[in-house]
């Protein structure tokens, strides 16, 4: 069977990945809150595979709770979001198969990543690892490369599609690791990686800032 992937972490079958998600689902009373840090980001990834992530998230996320049974038996996960609402999601549904859109937006995030790890680098380099949103001073541990100050990655991803034909127009190769493939056509991908480029308004901030912002 493939592996499948959550963020950064492989599994050696679909199966395997929703067990790790269950052992998180279980490890915590009925309403409590997800607290610890590891935990707390494979939600975050995993809610990210979610194909209306956006709407779920909202304003931003600040934490996630075990929620009680809403069809069935069995518990749930909520996001509580940074403006106090709260809504629930499927772990199952985040776990089945993405849509061609996330798949080609997973491939375009991997496509840039150059741009952005060069950003963080030169930043690094600078001596200027700083929160440009609160000046609180960052590790390399604890800083995301984010889009806060300008048009948000979705935003300029689906600009971009939008100026080729949408998103059945752009072609990927067979996924690699981690579960991703490339642009078929290297001009296309060099057109995309250019366009990110002239779009793109990068910043940093802290890792817990950056889990707050809303993803639109």
């Amino acid at each position: 069977m493939p592996e499948f992937w959550i963020g950064h972490r492989r599994y050696r079958t679909k199966g395997e990945a929703k067990e790790a998600v269950r052992a998180v689902l279980y490890r915590y009373p009925m309403g409590s809150i997800v607290d610890q840090e590891g935990d707390h980001q494979l939600l975050l990834d995993l809610l990210d595979k979610h194909h209306e992530a956006e709407d779920k998230v909202g304003p931003g996320i600040d934490a996630f709770a075990i929620a009680p049974p809403q069809r069935g038996p069995y518990p749930g996960f909520e996001v509580l979001r940074t403006d106090g609402s709260r809504i629930d999601f499927s772990y199952q549904t985040c776990l089945s198969r993405p849509t061609y859109r996330q798949q080609v937006m997973n491939v375009m995030r991997d496509e840039v990543k150059t741009h952005v790890n060069t950003y963080f680098e030169a930043r690094k380099e600078a001596g200027s690892l700083t929160s440009d949103q609160s000046g609180v001073h960052l590790n390399s541990s604890n800083t995301a490369v984010s889009y806060f100050r300008g048009p948000s990655f979705v935003v300029i991803a689906e600009e971009f599609a939008g100026t080729v034909g949408g998103w059945e127009a752009i072609e990927m190769t067979p996924s690699t690791e981690p579960g991703l493939g490339r642009f078929r056509d290297r001009q296309l991908a060099q057109q995309w990686c250019s366009h990110h480029q002239e779009r793109a308004v990068l910043g940093l901030l802290s890792s817990q800032e950056n889990q707050r912002r809303p993803r639109r």
